[in-house]
């Protein structure tokens, strides 16, 4: 029978490799997946590109990735968050990569991934630094940047509930990237709050459908 679940993080983030580019979830402190970010620092990979909101705050979530300068870039919306000081030590050493992407964009990219979509178009960037070297058009009137889609070698991602199929629901706010990463990753691995049966779930309530995830753990809830 098809059981997702995984008996630990360790085990869980042994798919990530050196090199790999990896999302993670969360707006915030919501919907971090701070367990599974901790194990990855244990399990030593290198070199990572990480695709998120922010780059962490203070010494928690990806600020411990760049401390231990685990990261080779960073793709993200807001580097510079209250307390960003890994993010800042690193880019002034010049020990990282940045590309700056705006919020509403970074979310399309990764469902254009996740939709096999070819890329859209978007006004915002248009006529700024964030367009060098893109695709521009002007359609009626109307100046477009070309963006592609983002995709990922792995995603990890934080859920308030979850089966052993892999559907999930999720707390409020920490519906932010979690659902969009789970389809333009090609493996998904999710720290839950709570592991439910099958058919606990009301199926008007599951945000992520079991077909996206692959691996599932339940972790001991912090925020939800």
């Amino acid at each position: 029978m098809m059981n997702k679940i995984t008996a630990s993080m360790a085990e869980a983030v042994s798919v990530i490799k050196d090199g790999d580019t990896v999302m993670c979830g969360g707006f915030g402190s919501s919907g971090v997946p701070f367990n599974l970010i901790d194990a990855l620092l244990d399990h030593g990979a290198r070199d990572l590109t990480i695709i998120a909101n922010n780059a962490g705050v203070g010494e928690t979530g990806l600020s411990k990735l760049l401390r231990e300068n685990r990261l080779r870039k960073v793709i993200c919306s807001y580097p510079r968050s209250p307390g960003s000081i890994w993010f800042e030590r690193r880019y002034e050493e010049k020990a990282i990569e940045l590309e700056l992407v705006p919020q509403g964009t970074l979310a399309e990219r990764m469902r254009a991934a996740g939709a096999g979509l070819g890329g859209f178009l978007t006004p915002t960037g248009y006529g700024t630094e964030l367009a060098e070297g893109k695709r521009t058009e002007v359609i009626d009137g109307v100046g477009y940047v070309f963006e592609q889609p983002l995709a990922a070698d792995v995603a990890l991602l934080r859920a308030k509930q979850g089966d052993r199929w892999g559907n999930l629901t999720f707390h409020t706010a920490a519906r932010n990237f979690n659902p969009v990463m789970a389809m333009a990753a090609q493996t998904v691995i999710v720290e839950v709050a709570q592991v439910v049966e099958l058919g606990e779930l009301d199926p008007e309530t599951i945000v992520t459908p079991g077909i996206f995830v692959d691996h599932i753990v339940e972790i001991e809830p912090i925020f939800p």
